[in-house]
């Protein structure tokens, strides 16, 4: 298990009754005292198969339970055939972040508990539009559009979604971070951050950031874990292969016969890690890097360039010195081309 949460026996009891009784439309789950809790039943006073019938379920049993800062997970008959049931995660965007993390963290474990040969699909709704019938109806049309994936690549996909959306900068994601995520960070870390800050900062080129899952804030690398690299080469052997890291390097270099010294922001997250970083603790990247950089800015440092890769070996020197320093692209007059045939 991902989280270490199991089924509580009540949970398991209300389910078996779902299994059993054709009347009942569906199944409330939260997540208590590190247990899969059951919360309520939602029962159909008619017989829910025919689309239709499932629309209407959704619209006036489901919707009222609905919140948009509370997570939970739902379980609906929805088919008339076996597999009859749908599992869905309802994660929204306002929910508080530990809570988005074990509720995303924990969606394998509910299927796998209540046994996965019941549910004919999975999802994954963080708008509570999303649980309505109309959402249904545009789930069912994007679903026919995309090929099968497996879980684990579900579970890809929603890292990727989450560094989509963070990267996106809207309004309410930066309201939100600020609130939630108010320097999340240790003093250790802070203190490495202002002295990168500083000119030179006595050679020490490098602060390397990683999230603690347990207590989502951001903490300082040991020196020991992160040596003081002079050059990109030496700086990816320094990063991570396997787990996300937050990098600051003061990469200083000759260009043009000038040296130059900018600080660069590197945004690691690999995907080759063999299932050894949870899924949880790979989403909190994402939404933890901009308030990394925004609590990096108020400590005097400023970012020149900002690099997002998810395999360190990704990051080269060449590629750097290209961002860093674009050649100009020289137009080139037009060329008039050849007959065809050679001409005559």
């Amino acid at each position: 298990m991902q989280s270490g949460i199991s089924a509580s026996k009540e949970l398991i009891s209300q389910f078996n009754d779902l299994l059993g009784s054709p009347s009942t439309f569906g199944l409330l789950i939260n997540i208590a005292n590190e247990q899969l809790q059951p919360i309520q039943t939602l029962t159909s006073s008619t017989s829910s198969s025919g689309s239709s019938s499932f629309a209407s379920n959704v619209d006036t049993l489901l919707t009222p339970h609905i919140k948009e800062k509370e997570a939970l997970y739902i379980i609906l008959r929805r088919y008339d055939s076996s597999p009859a049931l749908v599992a869905v995660t309802y994660v929204p965007d306002t929910a508080p972040v530990r809570q988005k993390m074990l509720f995303a963290s924990t969606r394998l474990t509910l299927v796998r508990e209540l046994g996965s040969e019941h549910f004919r699909e999975t999802i994954f709704a963080t708008n509570a539009k999303e649980l309505t019938s109309q959402g249904f109806e545009k789930h069912d049309a994007h679903t026919a559009l995309d090929a099968p994936l497996t879980e684990e690549e579900k579970s890809l996909g929603e890292v990727k979604r989450a560094e989509q959306e963070a990267g996106a900068g809207t309004s309410k994601r930066e309201i939100h971070l600020g609130t939630h995520m108010a320097m999340p960070m240790g003093e250790d870390a802070l203190v490495a951050l202002r002295g990168l800050a500083g000119e030179g900062g006595d050679g020490n080129g490098l602060v390397m950031l990683k999230v603690n899952p347990t207590t989502e804030t951001i903490e300082l690398v040991p020196s020991s874990d992160a040596s003081n690299p002079s050059c990109i080469a030496d700086l990816v052997q320094a990063i991570s292969p396997s787990e996300p890291r937050f990098t600051f390097f003061r990469y200083t270099h000759t260009h043009n016969g000038v040296e130059e010294s900018p600080i660069l922001f590197f945004y690691t997250n690999p995907s080759s890690d063999g299932g050894r970083v949870a899924i949880k603790q790979r989403m909190l990247y994402p939404l933890m890097k901009r308030a990394v950089l925004e609590v990096a800015s108020k400590e005097g440092l400023s970012v020149d360039k900002k690099f997002e890769v998810e395999e360190p070996s990704e990051i080269t020197e060449d590629g750097v010195l290209g961002e860093l320093h674009p050649k100009a692209v020289q137009s080139r007059g037009f060329a008039r081309p050849k007959r065809p045939g050679g001409g005559r």
